[in-house]
């Protein structure tokens, strides 16, 4: 197929348009809205939709007919909703989005540990930064460039991403130049760009830096920006390097990569969110009752019991489905809570 390049209003906006997505490739945005643990769609996991009617309750799925069409200024970043409808969600998610200064400084404390030097990528100013355009020197031996790419790195509750990747600032709603983006991501594929010479080379590393980071956010609106986010970047990235929009092929395998990473999952319990439920229980007490000499066994006494997990605060012994994440390297997926219960075992040794 050929290279999609898309339309002004629809690349040049912070606002990504699903409906423009949906017109260009269906098949991009069904990766958008996947969930790759449940095998279907991720969840609204937000009343904010409700009153819309059917299909836009709390955890209903979301398809791409909810949000195209007449719907398609539906999902919208944050900086564009109404006043009230920020308030609603700090007030009842306790969603707060981050300044950029904000998340450059704490990125750069990131940095600062894994290089042993600060000020790499830009120095600081008040609530701001210079970006350094000097080429990024590695000169630990047993750290090169390609070991960056390849460090792990996780946005908890992610909200849009903006630890990730600074398309704009989530607060002001600025669009950012890419020599001025301070995410983690942005930050390796500004390191694979200064260290490939061919397009296949850059490709390679670029989706290697995708395969790095992670991210999980529980409402299924801030999770499709986010992924919408992260894509977007890389086209960004591509268009800059190469003066043409990237593949579709190119564009799915980011997606595929981007759906896997960037998870929807209730980040106490670690499952799919509402997916938790309450078990039958017997009372235990079986009677025989004697008629004429004819033993009948009566029905059970059936009672309602908490899931295990959500009762007890155990994070391992939940009944709800727990999410699956993609190791890139050993190529399987794996529950995530089992990567906690394994880095908890190994800050104990």
């Amino acid at each position: 197929m050929p290279n999609i390049v898309p339309s002004t209003e629809y690349y040049t906006d912070i606002d990504i348009r699903e409906d423009e997505i949906l017109r260009n490739d269906p098949k991009l945005l069904r990766l958008l809205l996947a969930d790759k643990t449940t095998g279907g769609n991720i969840l609204w996991a937000t009343k904010d939709y409700a009153q819309m009617g059917d299909g836009y309750e709390e955890f209903s799925p979301i398809l791409p007919a909810l949000i195209t069409g007449d719907n398609k200024f539906l999902i919208r970043p944050r900086i564009s909703k109404e006043k009230s409808e920020k308030a609603s969600r700090t007030r009842e998610k306790a969603e707060v989005f981050t300044p950029a200064w904000v998340c450059n400084k704490q990125n750069n404390l990131v940095d600062e540990a894994w290089f042993g030097r600060p000020g790499v990528f830009n120095t600081e100013t008040d609530k701001g930064w210079v970006a350094n355009t000097e080429l990024i020197v590695f000169d630990n031996p047993r750290k090169p460039w390609n070991k960056y790419v390849d460090a792990q790195r996780l946005e908890i509750t992610c909200g849009e991403a903006p630890y990730l990747v600074s398309r704009y600032d989530t607060v002001s709603g600025d669009k950012l130049p890419i020599e001025r983006r301070i995410g983690l991501l942005d930050r390796k594929l500004r390191v694979v760009n200064e260290n490939t010479y061919t397009e296949a080379d850059w490709c390679k590393w670029a989706q290697r830096a995708f395969e790095s980071v992670y991210g999980y956010e529980y409402q299924g609106d801030n999770l499709l920006l986010a992924r919408e986010n992260l894509l977007f970047t890389y086209i960004d990235y591509y268009i800059a390097r190469f003066g043409r929009a990237p593949s579709n092929k190119l564009t799915h395998k980011i997606a595929l990569i981007i759906s896997w990473n960037i998870w929807q999952m209730d980040g106490l319990k670690y499952v799919v969110p509402n997916s938790c439920f309450e078990e039958d229980l017997f009372d235990g007490q079986i009677k025989m009752d004697f008629d004429d000499g004819i033993a009948s066994v009566p029905e059970q006494t059936v009672m309602k019991a908490k899931c295990p997990g959500c009762s007890s605060g155990n994070i391992y012994k939940h009944n709800g489905i727990y999410c699956r994440i993609q190791d890139w390297r050993d190529k399987s997926s794996k529950r995530f809570v089992d990567m906690i219960r394994k880095e908890k075992g190994n800050a104990n040794k």
